[in-house]
């Protein structure tokens, strides 16, 4: 059932992999990807049928969800009511951490929606972050003779009759799948990604279960970014559908590596999901190896620039989205890691953002907005992108908001300035009603991480400079393009930093700053706001 390794390296013509593969990859020729797009298709199609709300409760799981959920809310407001907590801040760790084991106990559905937050920094709060990050390590492990009635069951053959060895302790398990290491009988060394037990079912059913709860919900939970739960739920339903059927996750897999390779992008790779040994709840991968994300002393030992990691991650992650409308939608420490060679690989393709053409443009014209301080541009791409309603008067949105206004330093205020200021905005938007669209999230998550990484990998970096410096090269690279997209003169367009800063909390006047002279930046702003909040 495996294919010969005579045949190597033919699609590194259209895909972004490695030189020496143990299999060469044909698109014309993959035995799994019959009526992909169909299969794709469905699963956005559910997406509507389980988060719609019923008025009946969806069977008993309702309740035994609900007992949790009350319960750590219950739990929480009583101990606030007695006074436990010395601050706000105590109050939002004691609530995160209520939920957190909620979670836990509630099973894989609820595991995987904690571990989407747990990558959301700046999207959530610090307190339930912090807490759901505990729930990325600690999903336990499907027993070895259930990994290998699924394998044997999906591949139609004895484990023994496909693989040399198969090592029966994974080398990581999540709330969907657990991944072993494994060797072919020709000899290749492979990943296997096998998928839990009914867990297809166990999260349709939980959605029917979340959509049912969400609204009354509503102005229960006293954490900002939790502020509207059905959204949240219609959100975790979008992301979680398709990593349901491993052949959509090959599939992206193949569309990725395919963008990369098209882009030029030489930075980057991606593992070859196997011709041949793909099904819904299998699916069998090249292996690779290489420092993990946060090794920036492995990596400086090894000679590795990590400014360039970092810079290359920027470029193809937007490259992706503005030009071909595809990216890797959950970015994080454990889904990536950098060969010796300095190239970063690019693993886990179960949630993949897939921009429409239009809402490609409206990202397009967002981007071009962003960095033209055309400010009217940037709300009209926002309509369309999805997170603003249609008829909203955009002018109306810009006066609100006051991004018509000097930009006001948040480090000049104080505490209880900034914490009016953004009660202010939020308000503003939630009258307006704004939303977050799934691939604009997605896209603000990954930046979020991205963020991160620059603070371990090059805390030095030059934002402006570097902002200036891929507006520049986008320009070179793909402004014909982009201006005949967009129908405007590429030639006339002049970039204009004053948004971007605005952007930052700086002002006109201020041409550089490092990520370290950021950061600092921010947590004073954030100490301000806390030590307001706490009083």
């Amino acid at each position: 059932m495996s294919i010969s390794p005579d045949t190597r390296s033919s699609d590194l013509t259209w895909g972004a992999f490695t030189e020496n593969g143990p299999w060469n990859v044909d698109r014309a020729d993959l035995a799994w990807s019959s009526g992909i797009d169909e299969l794709r298709r469905r699963a956005r199609a559910d997406v509507p049928i389980l988060t719609k709300a019923g008025r009946i409760p969806p069977g008993s799981r309702v309740v035994t969800v609900g007992r949790h959920i009350v319960g750590a809310l219950g739990g929480w407001y009583v101990a606030k009511k007695r006074g436990r907590f010395a601050d706000q801040s105590a109050s939002r760790a004691e609530l995160s951490l209520r939920l957190r084991r909620a979670v836990e106990t509630l099973g894989p559905t609820y595991i995987k929606l904690g571990q989407i937050i747990s990558s959301g920094e700046g999207l959530f709060p610090s307190e339930l972050v912090d807490q759901f990050k505990l729930c990325r390590d600690r999903v336990p492990a499907e027993p070895f003779s259930t990994v290998r009635l699924t394998v044997e069951s999906d591949l139609g053959a004895r484990l023994g009759d496909i693989f040399e060895w198969f090592d029966e302790t994974p080398l990581a398990a999540a709330s969907i799948a657990q991944v072993h290491a494994a060797r072919l009988r020709t000899g290749e060394d492979v990943v296997v990604k096998v998928q839990r037990p009914d867990v297809a079912s166990l999260v349709r059913r939980d959605l029917r279960v979340m959509s049912y709860i969400a609204p009354h919900l509503v102005g229960r939970i006293p954490v900002a970014a939790l502020a509207n739960p059905p959204a949240l739920v219609e959100l975790f339903a979008e992301t979680i559908v398709e990593e349901l059927d491993f052949r959509l996750e090959a599939s992206n897999m193949i569309d990725v590596a395919a963008t990369l390779r098209d882009l030029g992008q030489e930075g980057y790779v991606i593992p070859r999901p196997h011709p041949r040994l793909v099904t819904r709840r299998v699916l069998v991968m090249e292996r690779l190896s290489g420092f993990n994300f946060d090794d920036v002393v492995g990596m400086k030992d090894a000679g590795i620039d990590t400014e360039n990691v970092i810079r290359t991650g920027m470029i193809a992650f937007m490259e992706g989205a503005m030009i071909h409308g595809i990216f890797h939608g959950d970015l994080h420490g454990g889904n990536l890691f950098v060969l010796p060679d300095g190239r970063t690989a690019l693993l886990d393709f179960g949630i993949v953002a897939r921009l429409s053409h239009e809402r490609r443009l409206a990202f397009l014209r967002l981007m071009l907005s962003a960095t033209t301080n055309d400010m009217t541009g940037q709300m009209a791409a926002l309509r369309d992108l999805g997170a603003l309603p249609p008829d909203t008067d955009l002018a109306a949105v810009i006066s609100d908001l006051r991004l018509d206004q000097a930009t006001i330093d948040p480090t000049s205020l104080t505490g209880e300035e900034m914490v009016a200021e953004v009660q202010r905005v939020v308000k503003a938007l939630l009258g307006y009603g704004a939303r977050l669209p799934k691939e604009l999230m997605l896209y603000v998550k990954n930046m979020v991480f991205l963020d991160g990484a620059i603070s371990r990998l090059a805390p030095e970096l030059d934002i402006l400079g570097e902002v200036a410096n891929i507006s520049m090269l986008f320009a070179q690279r793909h402004g014909e393009r982009l201006g005949r997209e967009l129908g405007v003169d590429p030639n006339a367009v002049e970039f204009d930093m004053t948004g971007v800063k605005a952007s930052l909390g700086l002002e006109d006047d201020v041409n550089r700053i490092t990520y370290r002279e950021l950061q600092a930046r921010r947590d004073l702003i954030q100490k301000r706001m806390r030590e307001h909040v706490g009083r």
